[in-house]
């Protein structure tokens, strides 16, 4: 048979489930559930899976720990037992419809944890499962006060992508997994608590806080934070919340959130979570956004005076539709979440800023795919789209492939059918499957069917998606503020003779550009000249230095004050793209031994998400 008809076949065996958009779960009798196999959870769903949480716990500052009860309505398939994922978690009792019950743990994986098995009867509708945090617990970050912008409270974040949540919460953590969820949460009373759900805007007096997630959603989304923050709204579905010193600067720096999801909206549809808020970490959070539902999670290096890195909120938002709405049914199929999203990113960025600004930011991205392939030339199925992540952990997918090259196999799709055509694709995928998770194997048999056949199209989507390296048809993308900046570096190289006047008026993404586009064998003394005439290692903005002081490393160039610029922004930055980039350029130029004197200093102001990637890299 033709790949295109057994894949349709499989399709048939791959149905996922779709969830209402109710606070409670719906008591009437539905049809067993097909899951399909997930090789990073213990779970076994299509035997009994849970689809309501309620969460009732307590954070426990002086302690470190977080203490409470987990309890689940689960579906039932006629099953004596129900698993859930657990790692570094101390369970102290499970009951089943509120009887005690027998449960055990597992043997330990590192990555995956240990199985809870927990014994139930045919009839069991509900189990609670009580437990408390641990000291190893790796999707928590508690930080001291001084760890923080305003220096006066601890702080404490959560970070659940990819199977992260199984170590605060004992749940089915599978992204197939799709349930509502309610919780209480007590904290201190001078701080506010914060979920990805219906959140207060003001501190409450007892310190008690209540929240619903009324559409379901998968559990490495449930997240939580406390902290001394308080909320400014930008309209009135949008808003920031900061620490108090920081509000003002966020509120400006995101104020035209707004706009953003309107131009979402117009582009593929309403937006299906009522509010959108954006709440600003502390340094240390991993990433620069993490797209929890109706509260996004952002990094204070975005945070530039000028609104030039707000891209990250458009990526955040558009993940409202690609990751929240349709989500990837396993890690191995993850480029569903963000080729989409740094598509639908870039579109976004267009609509609000212009082709320009939005060509600026894709060629950029499209450079990063060509360094990140090289990286791997050794390795080469690491470049294909649909990983293979069994026995790994699923943080080794999360390089620029899923999301560079998943942009560049749509944006070239796109090309080829034409840009209304596809536009009204993608709008009926986001809304025929909402509130749904999808497979690489059943997308194909959807974009056959509703837009490469329909149309006539022969497109080579195995081949992008199942092949390593880029297809010869991928999309071009060019940028003509690109070719002054490059046309610049060249004059600039040429006479070695610089002139600020040069770069007047550049943006972000043209420093950028310009930085990462000096040539490898670049002198000491050039690099000298260019930080005498631009200033380079004191920019304020975190990208232009990152991508700066990666290329003072790389070439040796280095004296009192960039040194101590680069400590400083290592022990005080937790990005993990940022520094990560950093200590790879110090280990490529033999200097590993500086890299771990300052990551010796730096490590315990990093996430765990950080700190396993860095402790690989440095071999610490």
């Amino acid at each position: 048979m033709k790949l295109n008809t057994i894949l349709f076949i499989a399709a048939l065996f791959l149905i996922v489930p779709i969830f209402g958009q109710t606070s409670q779960p719906s008591t009437e009798k539905k049809e067993a559930m097909k899951y399909v196999d997930e090789p990073h959870s213990y779970a076994q769903p299509n035997k009994a899976a849970i689809r309501h949480l309620d969460l009732d716990i307590n954070v426990d500052f002086s302690k470190k720990i977080i203490t409470g009860v987990a309890s689940y309505q689960i579906d039932n398939n006629n099953a004596n037992e129900i698993i859930l994922d657990s790692k570094f978690l101390s369970i102290l009792k499970v009951k089943a419809d509120g009887v005690d019950t027998e449960f055990t743990l597992g043997d330990f994986d590192e990555q995956l944890g240990q199985a809870l098995k927990i014994n139930i009867k045919e009839t069991t509708k509900s189990i609670a499962v009580y437990y408390e945090t641990t000291e190893k617990t790796e999707a928590l970050q508690w930080l001291n006060a001084q760890q923080t912008a305003d220096k006066n409270h601890p702080f404490l974040f959560t970070q659940g992508q990819a199977i992260l949540t199984r170590t605060w919460i004992p749940i089915q953590d599978s992204p197939q997994l799709r349930i509502t969820y309610g919780a209480t949460v007590k904290v201190p009373t001078e701080l506010m608590a914060v979920m990805s759900a219906e959140n207060p805007k003001e501190k409450t007096n007892d310190g008690v806080y209540t929240f619903a997630m009324r559409q379901a959603i998968s559990p490495y989304l449930i997240a939580l934070a406390v902290g001394d923050i308080a909320y400014k709204a930008i309209s009135n579905r949008t808003g920031v919340y900061a620490e108090n010193s920081m509000l003002e600067k966020v509120h400006y720096e995101f104020s035209d959130m707004e706009k953003m999801v309107v131009a979402a909206e117009n582009l593929y549809g309403k937006y299906a979570w009522e509010q959108f808020d954006v709440i600003v970490l502390p340094p240390s959070f991993p990433f620069g956004g993490m797209e929890n539902p109706r509260l996004t999670f952002a990094t204070p290096t975005v945070i530039a005076g000028d609104k030039s890195l707000t891209s990250i909120v458009a990526h955040e938002l558009a993940h409202s539709w690609s990751g929240n709405l349709v989500t990837n049914a396993t890690w191995d199929d993850f480029w569903l979440n963000e080729g989409f999203t740094v598509y639908f990113e870039m579109r976004i960025m267009e609509a609000l800023y212009g082709k320009d600004r939005a060509n600026m930011l894709a060629h950029i991205a499209r450079q990063q795919l060509s360094d990140e392939i090289e990286g791997f030339k050794n390795t080469p199925d690491e470049t294909k789209l649909k990983h293979n992540l069994k026995g790994r952990n699923p943080d080794d997918g999360m390089t620029s492939i899923p999301y560079d090259k998943g942009y560049l196999f749509l944006r070239t799709i796109e090309e080829q059918v034409g840009r209304e055509k596809f536009d009204a694709f993608l709008k009926t995928y986001f809304e025929s499957h909402a509130f749904s998770t999808m497979s690489t194997e059943r997308f194909i048999v959807y974009l056959n069917e509703n837009l490469l056949d329909k149309y006539n199209v022969d497109f080579n989507t195995e081949e992008w998606i199942y092949q390593p390296g880029l297809p010869a048809n991928q999309a071009i993308i060019t940028s003509n503020k690109f070719d002054k900046v490059e046309q610049t570096l060249k004059q600039i190289l040429k006479t070695n003779t610089a002139d600020a006047a040069l770069t007047t008026n550049w943006t972000t993404q043209e420093w950028v550009h310009f930085v990462k586009n000096l040539p490898a064998n670049i002198s000491v003394k050039q690099l000298s000249l260019l930080d005498d005439t631009f200033d380079l290692t004191n920019s304020s903005n975190s990208y232009i230095a990152m991508v700066w002081f990666e290329k003072a490393v790389s070439n040796n160039y280095h004296n009192n004050e960039i040194d101590k610029r680069i400590e400083n922004f290592l022990t005080t930055v937790g990005r993990r793209w940022y520094v990560s980039t950093i200590y790879k350029a110090f280990k490529k130029a033999g200097r590993k031994e500086e890299a771990l004197k300052i990551y010796t200093k730096a490590r315990p102001n990093y996430h765990s998400v950080t700190t396993n990637t860095i402790d690989d890299l440095l071999d610490f």
